[in-house]
This record gives C-alpha cells, structure tokens and sequence, in this order.
C-alpha cells in the first residue's frame, strides 16, 4: 500500500517527465537553506538523467522549488521534462533504456549518483526491498507511462513469519544537522504509522 507523493516518471508519447522531492517542513515551518540546496542538487541530476534520452536542448525545469502541501507536512518539489530523441521514440528499446537512464529515482540515490550508490551498498546494512523502488503502471501500446518513487509505502515481507515494512528516511548534505534529519524521518512516517498502528475497533 503506498501514499507516495512523488513522481519518479511519467511518459506521455514522446514526453518525459520527473518530479524530484526534496525539502521537508512542518506545516507552517520555514524550509532552510538546506532544503533549498539539496533539491538543486537533485533536480541537476534529473536533468542529466533524462538528457541521456532526449533530443538536445528539450529538457527543461517547468517548475522549480514549489512549495506543496500534504497531509502533516510540506515539501519543496521541482519538475524537468524532456522530449524523447527519435532513435528511442516508437521503438521496443524505449522503455529499457529509459529505465536505464533513470533508475533509481534520484531523490533516493543522492549526487553523484553513481558514487551514491557505491556508499549506499557499502554503509548500508540490508536491502532496501520495494522501498525507495518504483511502483505504478506502463502502457507500452499507448507509450505511456505513471511511475512513483516508492515511499510512504507499506509491504509485508513473508520472511521469519510475516512482517509489515515501512521505510523512510531523509537525504544528507554537508549542511546537514543530524538531529534535524532524524526529526524529518519522524514527522514523513508520523501521520502513516499513526494510521496503520489505529485501533481498528476504535476509529
């Protein structure tokens, strides 16, 4: 089950698009520099990200540093989109490539990728599972596509007799505080946990 409020793709024929999230407030609260910095960071990398399959010069930021609000908190979100280069339009190569170019969401790797997922594989300590992953729908007849970046998810792993997973966390710069990033994972989980922790005789 998954309350993911982020994009990680969405395809419309020839179109691509991505909506990084980065920056996360309390309702009311003031985003930091912090924020602000990190979801640059991030959107940069959408950006390389997507030019790996698009025409030259089509991939652009329609929305920068957007405030949105969601239930118990608020996130700092960018857009960039692109324009599919011809030799992957209408062709079965499309969708691997493109996956290829993409994955995984770069909100959730962090900059520079690649070096990023080096450190995630050494530091941390198990695998991730669907969290952090990539859940929704492809349409390959019609060329389309609705991908989220698996967060705010639940799963339930069969493993040592079942166990429903929740993951969540928040991205480290050197502007860092680390007791401010320990209090972000808390107030992203707080509402969901919350919901899945009721009492369901007592709503």
């Amino acid at each position: 089950m998954s309350a993911s409020p982020e994009l990680y793709l969405g395809v419309d024929g020839g179109r691509v698009w991505s909506s990084p999230i980065k920056g996360t407030a309390a309702p009311g609260a003031a985003m930091l520099p912090k924020d602000e910095a990190e979801n640059v960071m991030i959107t940069d990398l959408i950006r390389n990200d997507l030019s790996h399959t698009a025409v030259p010069g089509s991939v652009d930021v329609p929305e920068f540093l957007a405030l949105h609000q969601h239930p118990g908190l608020t996130h700092l979100q960018s857009t960039v989109a692109s324009t599919l280069a011809p030799g992957f339009d209408w062709t079965p190569q499309m969708w691997p490539v493109l996956l290829a170019a993409t994955f995984p969401p770069g909100s959730v790797s962090g900059a520079p990728k690649l070096s990023a997922l080096r450190i995630i594989r050494r530091e941390e300590p198990v695998a991730r599972g669907p969290y952090c992953g990539a859940i929704g729908w492809i349409d390959a007849d019609s060329r389309t596509a609705e991908l989220a970046v698996g967060i705010r998810t639940f799963w339930w792993d069969e493993a040592q007799g079942g166990t429903l997973r929740f993951g969540t966390g928040a991205g480290i710069t050197w502007g860092s505080d680390p007791w401010g990033e320990w209090e972000e994972t808390q107030l992203k989980a707080r509402k969901l946990i919350g919901l899945a922790s009721a009492d369901r005789m007592n709503p």
